[in-house]
């Protein structure tokens, strides 16, 4: 019986098992894989954390993870199959045995949203690629293209254009949405062209990705473009698989959750890129972490007084 699970070890999670530790939580993060730090084990850079511009986010996750153990706070590798939260006793089923806890923070985060379309699932491993620095040294000397038009995809382009011939940029819109310092980045570097007005229709390749089909929308024409990888950043969608029954999300499948982290459920609380806000950053999933340990702190504090 612990007072406090934590299910995610993303920067949210993370955060808050530091905040748990320093309180004297008895408190444990269940996290599905055993490398802790979510998305960000995946960035190259994360140049705006307060305090420590340019580190990777491998760095930073590790950083993050020691200070929690430090800290007191336990971890364990395992996949949450389900949650049983209506009673004060919450249960948390694993695949072999159940855990017990007096509240939860949900830092689930969220997934790479999927394009959708013909060869996509198929070629995923075989050119088809959701992490720039992950699988970009596979291809150098080689021409790939970057689906989006976000911090993430400029950043993929900017990483993938060190190494590649050539990068595409594939952008549905009239301009691009990431910051504006990325955007001055992007159109220094030769070897990047964007295409506007223009989505992918299809991934083709026998065993391996060869090219992809896009359709300039504006122009309503279509060609073929000779790439050897497709790095696809488009956005995140919730990782809803472990909520708990009844909580309140949004059209996006969002938890539903103010500053505070409080759910519509008493004793369950949402950090992180699981829940409703605006920016979804590290900056912003620390943040959720230290106010999810606040807010579960009162929770316990008034379950005690009772």
């Amino acid at each position: 019986m612990y007072e406090l699970i934590i299910v995610g070890s993303g920067p949210a999670g993370l955060s808050a098992a530091i905040y748990a530790g320093r309180a004297g939580l008895s408190a444990l993060v269940i996290e599905e894989q055993p490398l802790s730090g979510g998305q960000i084990i995946n960035t190259y850079e994360v140049d705006n954390y307060p305090g420590i511009p340019g580190v990777s986010g491998f760095d930073l996750a590790q950083k993050m993870r020691q200070h929690a153990q430090e800290a007191g706070t336990e971890f364990s590798t395992e996949r949450v199959v389900g949650m049983e939260v209506a009673e004060t006793v919450k249960k948390i089923r694993l695949p072999e045995k159940e855990l017990c806890a007096s509240a939860i923070i949900l830092a689930t985060g969220a997934e790479y949203r999927r394009l959708g379309v013909p060869g996509e699932k198929e070629l995923t491993g075989k050119g088809v690629s959701y992490c720039a620095t992950c699988d970009g040294a596979f291809f150098r000397g080689r021409s790939v293209a970057v689906v989006g038009g976000g911090d993430v995809a400029l950043e993929d382009a900017i990483f993938l254009a060190r190494g590649c011939e050539k990068v595409y940029l594939i952008h549905r819109r009239g301009e691009l949405r990431g910051a504006r310092r990325l955007q001055e980045q992007v159109f220094g570097i030769e070897n990047i062209e964007v295409r506007y007005h223009t989505v992918v229709k299809a991934i083709r390749g026998s065993g391996q990705v060869d090219q992809i089909d896009v359709c300039r929308k504006d122009l309503d024409t279509c060609e073929s473009l000779m790439v050897s990888g497709v790095f696809i950043a488009v956005g995140m969608l919730p990782r809803q698989e472990a909520l708990p029954e009844g909580i309140a999300q949004d059209e996006n499948g969002y938890v539903v959750a103010d500053e505070t982290c409080c759910t519509n459920i008493d004793g369950v609380f949402a950090a992180g890129d699981i829940r409703t806000k605006q920016l979804r950053q590290v900056v912003t999933a620390v943040a959720d972490g230290a106010n999810a340990v606040t807010s579960a702190e009162h929770y316990l504090n008034s379950c005690r007084n009772k």
